[in-house]
C-alpha cells in the first residue's frame, strides 16, 4: 500500500476499509473456472495472457469478489473500466453490450449450478 498521506494513500485506505467490511468468497478454484469458461478478456476477448479479476459491479459501488460479480479482464479493460458502470463503460468503448450480458448470466448461472451457491448475478441480460 503506498505512504503519505497523498489521494492515492486515502484512496487506498478507503478500499481497504470497504474490502474489509464484505464478504469475498471467489476461491482460486472459481477464478479458474471463470478463466476457463471466458477465454479470454471477458470484455474485448483478448488471449488469455495475464488477465486480471475485474468486479462487474465496481467494489466502490458495493460489488464485491464473488463468483456471480468477477469476470477475466485483461489489464488494458479492467484499467479503463476502472469503477464505472459496466453497461456505460461497454457503450463508451463501443463494445457489445448485449453479448457481453447475455454471456455473464449464461456463464454465472453455469459456473453457479457447477459449485452449487446462490449467487445472484450482478447484471441480467436486457
Amino acid at each position: 500500500m503506498p505512504t503519505g498521506g497523498s489521494k492515492q494513500v486515502r484512496a487506498a485506505r478507503k478500499r481497504k476499509k470497504r474490502m474489509a467490511r464484505v464478504i469475498n468468497d471467489l476461491t482460486d478454484e472459481q477464478w479458474d473456472a471463470l478463466k476457463t469458461a471466458w477465454g479470454g478478456c471477458a470484455y474485448c476477448a483478448a488471449p488469455a495472457a495475464s488477465l486480471q479479476k475485474d468486479c462487474v459491479q465496481a467494489i466502490s459501488r458495493g460489488g464485491r469478489y464473488t463468483l456471480g460479480n468477477v469476470v477475466p479482464a485483461c489489464g488494458s479493460c479492467n484499467a479503463s473500466k476502472c469503477n464505472a458502470e459496466v453497461t456505460g463503460w461497454l457503450r463508451r468503448k463501443k463494445l457489445d453490450e448485449r453479448t457481453f450480458l447475455v454471456r455473464h448470466y449464461e456463464i454465472s448461472n453455469e459456473l453457479t449450478a457447477r459449485f452449487g451457491e446462490v449467487v445472484q448475478s450482478t447484471v441480467e441480460p436486457g
